[in-house]
């Protein structure tokens, strides 16, 4: 559970560090280069490895939505559901733990965590930017996304993992002056499987209507890959900027293995996605931590993380 870290950082009062956690969407294990990855290009996490902790042995529930509240409660499955996609509402989320703690918090991404419209800031989030909150519309191109509470819609090519990503850089920028806790669970990179903008084909790419798309070729799955990264590296970069990277923990873990059938490649070795199955390729995601001159440079930790 990330419960206790956040009341150790809450309570560390000359230090006051600041918090980002980046939950990637079915992004598993075998995704990133520093993990063996040989099928994308993931310099900006590799980089943030090279730097910092990385993981070996971190296991998430095998699906999206039961990782989601594992995470924010640190309550395992049995007792933290309502039903699917739906929460406890007197459940307690590191949000309101730091919120209580003097902390500005946002939560900017994918939400799947039920419809009330008041529920990000009865979960402890000052500021929300979310896909599939009150609706499952588009999720990439031509999103349509919910906004501290209004309903906005995007028909002119706007990407929405390009917009979620730039209120979370608006926030940090915002918020530079004081301590503040970002969650970030990135909507890449889930199926569909859609050109990115800097993909060749995006202008002319028309998405699909319904619960986010047709399913298209799994052949864009490496340019999601590696736009998540990119996204990454603009939450880095902005930290770099305004010169707080020095007392920001940055943490970046995947919620579940790669989409079921994916072919991913460390070497000679195929790893096949495993999503939604309580097995190795099901369950084994990436897991980073990043904190220049707090965590060893470098480190590989072979612990085993739930």
């Amino acid at each position: 559970s990330l419960l206790p870290l956040c009341r150790a950082a809450a309570q560390s009062k000359p230090l006051r560090p600041n918090l980002i956690l980046i939950l990637a969407d079915d992004l598993g294990y075998e995704c990133i280069g520093a993990n063996g990855g040989t099928s994308y290009k993931t310099p900006v996490l590799d980089r943030l490895a090279a730097t910092g902790v990385r993981f070996d042995h971190c296991y998430a529930q095998p699906l999206c939505t039961p990782t989601r509240l594992q995470l924010m409660t640190g309550l395992y499955n049995v007792r933290n559901y309502v039903d699917f996609g739906e929460t406890d509402p007197k459940a307690v989320t590191f949000g309101n733990l730091l919120k209580q703690a003097g902390y500005a918090t946002c939560i900017a991404g994918k939400w799947q965590l039920g419809r009330n419209p008041q529920q990000p800031k009865e979960y402890g989030f000052d500021e929300h930017c979310l896909w599939q909150h009150l609706r499952r519309p588009l999720r990439y191109k031509n999103a349509g996304l919910e906004i501290n509470g209004k309903t906005v819609d995007f028909t002119n090519g706007e990407y929405g993992p390009d917009v979620v990503n730039q209120y979370a850089l608006d926030f940090i920028q915002r918020k530079k002056d004081e301590p503040f806790f970002l969650y970030y669970p990135m909507m890449l990179t889930h199926s569909p499987f859609e050109p990115t903008p800097d993909s060749p084909g995006y202008d002319a790419y028309v998405p699909k209507n319904g619960a986010g798309g047709a399913r298209a070729s799994e052949r864009h799955f490496g340019g999601m890959v590696s736009y998540m990264d990119k996204l990454v590296g603009r939450v880095t970069a902005k930290l770099d900027e305004l010169k707080l990277r020095d007392n920001t923990l940055v943490l970046f873990v995947g919620d579940n293995g790669t989409g079921a059938g994916v072919r991913s490649l460390m070497g000679e070795k195929v790893v096949m996605g495993g999503k939604g199955r309580t097995t190795e390729t099901g369950m084994h995601v990436p897991f980073i931590a990043s904190w220049p001159g707090k965590l060893a440079a470098g480190k590989v930790c072979t612990d085993l993380v739930d």
